[in-house]
């Protein structure tokens, strides 16, 4: 089969592969260039074959299934309010278990205290450990006296 076949038909699998997203169509178009690749040195169709057998193969036996658990992988990337749950901040006004202020990431935040018990007095240091609506849940970074 000439080169150029196998090149048709890469395309035709690739196209497929747009329409349905499940990486086989895309495997498969990549063993048909593979196929390609052996055509245009010259070898014959039982060589194309096999290399678009072992192409193939290795793609869904090997391939497939690394991307797939690559693609159900939540994305390391917090938006919005998560991404500040573990930033540090500085208490602007006292912290208890029911008001306080702090700055963060520029900014003041309403916070209260993680620990009910905990008083964290103005200059301190804390981490945030939650966000609840607009009030952040603060920790101190440092023992209290």
């Amino acid at each position: 089969m000439p080169w150029f076949a196998w090149l048709l038909a890469a395309a035709a699998l690739g196209a497929a592969e747009f329409f349905t997203l499940t990486l086989v169509f895309g495997l498969l178009a990549g063993a048909a260039l593979v196929a390609a690749v052996v055509a245009g040195v010259g070898i014959g169709l039982s060589g194309q074959l096999l290399a678009l057998v072992a192409a193939a193969a290795a793609g869904l036996v090997l391939v497939r299934p690394v991307a797939l658990r690559h693609m159900e992988q939540q994305p390391l990337i917090r938006d919005g309010s998560d991404a500040l749950i573990g930033k540090r901040a500085e208490v602007m006004q006292e912290v208890t278990a029911t008001r306080g202020l702090i700055k963060l990431s520029g900014e003041e935040w309403s916070a209260r205290a993680l620990d009910e018990s905990h008083v964290i007095p103005v200059g301190a240091l804390v981490d945030v450990m939650e966000i609840e609506g607009a009030t952040a849940i603060v920790y101190p970074r440092e023992l209290l006296p």
